[in-house]
């Protein structure tokens, strides 16, 4: 059975507005690629958040790599890749910068950064970008930046929200054999996305989130997946539907 490396248990976390996320459970294990997916608002990228840490839920807890989110040591945080929504970049930095910088926080010895840059530079195609200040690329470049900050330092856990956001079609492709691969090698992989063709090219397992809740999955080699969503989206929402309007991102 493969190693669990990340995990939510009964995780709960609410807003003021009435949104947030409801008794979840969700893992992660070595050498698969769990999809979560919903519809905008669904809750997703709070999820994403709590999972690693940048909100704390109001009850249950988070484990990553068996420890609790909490209390993981630093050196935790050098196995783990993230984009959480918007890449972050130093804008008058060239993308070659923001990538060396990166690479020193996760740890990458001084000696190796370099053929390391140079790896993900060639992995997403970001060569020809590499003398250009951050702020004057396009938002799909900055978005591949972004991506090769979460994965050049070859992470075990990579956790990426709607990482296809503003990539043309081979970014996509790109993305796709990236993540297919560090698969295969045994990292896991948890994505979301509200692309349903996308995620059925590479996900192991697909989890459905409607309001903040687990709702159900989704076989991703199944014949009609986008039909099968939205019937568990319709029969959640039927059976909720005095609840008020959720907001959460």
């Amino acid at each position: 059975m493969a190693e669990i490396l990340l995990a939510a248990h009964c995780v709960s976390r609410s807003f003021g507005s009435g949104g947030g996320v409801h008794k979840l459970d969700l893992d992660v294990a070595a050498g698969e690629i769990h999809a979560l997916v919903g519809l905008n608002g669904a809750g997703k990228s709070t999820l994403m958040r709590l999972l690693l840490g940048l909100l704390v839920p109001d009850s249950g807890d988070v484990t990553i790599f068996g420890n609790t989110v909490r209390a993981a040591p630093s050196h935790t945080w050098s196995r783990v890749g993230q984009l959480i929504e918007y890449p972050f970049a130093y804008g008058e930095l060239t993308g070659r910068a923001n990538l060396e910088i990166g690479a020193r926080l996760r740890g990458i010895p001084i000696s190796d950064i370099k053929a390391t840059v140079d790896d993900v530079l060639d992995e997403l195609d970001l060569r020809r970008y590499a003398p250009i200040p951050a702020r004057s690329l396009s938002l799909g470049n900055r978005q591949r930046l972004g991506l090769a900050s979460a994965l050049q330092h070859d992470p075990q856990l990579i956790v990426l929200d709607e990482p296809t956001n503003a990539l043309d079609p081979a970014g996509v492709i790109l993305l796709r054999e990236s993540l297919l691969r560090r698969a295969a090698r045994g990292a896991g992989v948890l994505v979301s996305s509200h692309h349903l063709d996308e995620v059925a090219r590479v996900a192991s397992r697909v989890t459905v989130i409607n309001a903040g809740r687990v709702i159900g999955s989704i076989d991703p080699k199944g014949t009609d997946i986008e039909r099968e969503f939205f019937a568990l989206v319709h029969s959640d929402d039927a059976r909720h539907k005095t609840r008020k309007p959720e907001i959460s991102a």
